[in-house]
């Protein structure tokens, strides 16, 4: 279960690269523009803002983020990005943050391109942190003290998504501009990557645990992610954040 307003609490930190993604689509009167994986629908307004005239279709695997984008006018609907296949007047499709939780998403973009009409566009952003102490020290912790009760869990490992070079490999035949960005995120508050991977990494842990164990999980988690990200003088926490995007064109 996704928590829309636990995800909305680093909204100005995970829509920059949603904005940065898009000031790359160069397309200028597209006929349907998808979001797949739209979340709550705050950055899908933001398509239908910068084309106005083209249909616009929403969709996440998650209910509470539908409902949430519903609530804002967004058109959207429950699916799985997995089984999804473009109408024929879809000129460009926007994946924002989604491609990382979907195994051998590789054939997939193959598939959109085959699909899709000559001039395409596809623009994807995934985060690239998976090597990250963020998501190294869930891995540890989980294989550790934790791994009886976690065992069934299924995180995400270091070749969860691929570099630039890999998608620009995968997307072989159409015009491709790939590059990665690590962005320096200055975070605040008490423990303040904890509370950032909370509403993304830790979903399929906090979902699998009681309050009670929950509450240890955290416990035990914590002081590793306070030496890993030390609290600076001033308040402030550096979050090193590595994401990689691609757009691409089909021919």
């Amino acid at each position: 279960m996704w928590d829309p307003d636990k995800y909305l609490t680093f909204s100005d930190h995970r829509s920059r690269p949603f904005y940065e993604l898009i000031g790359r689509v160069q397309a200028p009167s597209p006929r349907r523009v998808v979001d797949l994986g739209c979340g709550p629908g705050t950055l899908t307004s933001m398509l239908a803002y910068r084309w106005p005239s083209a249909a616009l279709e929403a969709m996440d695997s998650s209910p509470e983020m539908v409902d949430a984008a519903r609530s804002r006018g967004i058109d959207a609907c429950v699916g799985d990005v997995a089984d999804w296949k473009p109408q024929a007047d879809t000129d460009v499709i926007v994946t924002n943050a989604v491609l990382q939780w979907v195994p051998g998403h590789d054939e997939i973009l193959r598939r959109w391109v085959s699909l899709l009409p000559s001039g395409a566009w596809i623009a994807l952003q995934v985060p690239g942190n998976f090597e990250a102490p963020s998501h190294a020290l869930v891995r540890e912790l989980v294989a550790g003290s934790w791994h009886s009760r976690l065992s069934s869990v299924m995180l995400r490992e270091e070749d969860a998504v691929f570099t630039p070079m890999g998608y620009a490999a995968i997307l072989d035949g159409c015009q491709v501009d790939a590059w990665e960005t690590t962005y320096i995120q200055v975070l605040a508050g008490d423990d303040p990557v904890f509370e950032w991977i909370t509403g993304t990494a830790l979903r399929p842990i906090k979902a699998e645990l009681s309050d009670e164990e929950w509450d240890q999980f955290r416990a035990d988690l914590t002081p590793m992610l306070r030496a890993a990200y030390p609290t600076r003088t001033n308040g402030e926490t550096w979050f090193p954040f590595r994401r990689v995007f691609v757009v691409a064109q089909t021919p």
